[in-house]
């Protein structure tokens, strides 16, 4: 049974969500689910934004077998040629022999990559600021290379002021019914997701982003359709100033995380000390993690949050614990960069965790590392308060002004 919803006169919701996945892209834990957008246009010409991955194929052709009602599909846009959108491609076109695919010049390429290359015989190759006709509605598509392939592009409908956003403005997270952001208590139960997302999955293409951003501000924007997650239509300018944020590498938040790479525990006291005395110097809502507890995506995303970040890390075979060692390498392949660092170290024979830190902190870009730091042998004793206490009070003092 189909599941179409209707997003305006002549434009319908076709995609479906996955609850059953637990890896995005194999890699990033989605407890959540997540859902593959798909957009169709009914006009003098029917026109297709984007397909979806295999895992919802049945649904997708279902709902789309029902929404042409006997009509033949035109056009499929593919802003992205990522299998996440473009798995079910060549199904489709085996199953309407008269569509043609419109795609940048890298998407057209890609489709001889992943599937057989007579596929592109049937394909219009447009570049910056080509537009495309189907009646009421005109399409103009805009490059959007790096946001996150080079292949990307995104479609505008001059006529309803639609921005087919491809993975841009996405988000993990199942849909349930309410296909609007604006449904959805966003700011508390989405967020996290959009900013796991984004960190994960564009993060690294910063200056790309903006790029694009740049683009969207010459826009009249009354709706914006992201390949994953809610549909925007009110209050579009907040999500955009979220973006205009984590793609600036600017804090989102004047807040501590307080990550710890502890193996029997004394590490992580230190890291206790010095989070209850920046709550004593009036610091609140601190963010305390246990690296070996949480998904290396999960610590990106709130070190894209925070303004000041101690790092605790314990000394393993003579270089970095491995939690710690992953959490900084994930973030300098992100480009993490604009914060304000505090060091912890601790090895019971040969401590080399801070040295190690401080190097991979020093390779990503505009990174300063405050004075105070601390070196532990083992546990934490009493005379070692005053210097974790005085590496909060630097720390808090920073934070506070």
């Amino acid at each position: 049974m189909h599941c179409v919803q209707r997003l305006g006169s002549d434009v319908l919701y076709l995609g479906g969500s996955d609850r059953r996945l637990s890896l995005f892209e194999n890699v990033y834990p989605i407890p959540r689910g997540v859902s593959y957008n798909s957009y169709l246009v009914l006009d003098e010409k029917t026109v297709l934004l984007d397909t979806v991955d295999q895992a919802i194929a049945p649904r997708f052709f279902e709902n789309l077998t029902f929404a042409l009602n006997g009509r033949t599909l035109d056009y499929v846009v593919v802003n992205h040629m990522e299998p996440d959108h473009a798995a079910t491609l060549l199904d489709l076109m085996e199953r309407y022999p008269q569509v043609q695919v419109v795609g940048s010049a890298k998407s057209i390429a890609m489709i001889a990559q992943f599937f057989d290359a007579a596929a592109q015989e049937r394909t219009i190759t447009v570049k910056e600021g080509d537009t495309l006709s189907a009646g009421r509605h005109t399409f103009t598509f805009l490059m959007a290379p790096m946001v996150h392939w080079p292949e990307v592009m995104v479609t505008y409908d001059t006529t309803d002021k639609v921005l087919f956003s491809a993975d841009a403005f996405g988000t993990f997270g199942a849909l349930s019914g309410n296909l609007f952001a604006d449904e959805l208590d966003f700011a508390a139960e989405w967020l996290p997701d959009a900013r796991r997302y984004y960190t994960n999955i564009v993060g690294k293409y910063g200056p790309q982003v903006q790029t694009l951003l740049k683009k969207a501000a010459g826009l009249e924007i009354a709706m914006l359709c992201p390949l994953h997650g809610p549909i925007w239509r009110k209050d579009i300018q907040w999500f955009v100033d979220k973006y205009q944020t984590w793609s600036t590498y600017a804090p989102e938040e004047q807040r501590v995380m307080i990550a710890c790479a502890s193996i029997y525990g004394h590490t992580e006291n230190a890291a206790e000390i010095v989070a209850a005395r920046l709550a004593e110097k009036g610091v609140r809502n601190i963010a305390l993690y246990d690296l070996s507890h949480h998904h290396v995506s999960e610590m990106v995303s709130e070190a894209f949050r925070c303004s000041h970040l101690v790092l605790a890390s314990a000394t393993y075979n003579n270089g970095l614990f491995t939690p710690m060692e992953n959490l900084l390498l994930d973030l300098k392949a992100h480009n993490f960069q604009n914060r304000t660092v505090a060091i912890i170290e601790n090895g019971s024979w040969a401590p080399q965790a801070g040295k190690l830190m401080r190097e991979l902190v020093d390779g990503m870009k505009n990174m300063r590392v405050l004075e105070e730091s601390v070196t532990l042998r083992s546990a934490c004793k009493e005379d070692q308060r005053a210097a974790l206490e005085a590496l909060a009070d630097a720390v808090a003092a920073d934070l506070l002004g």
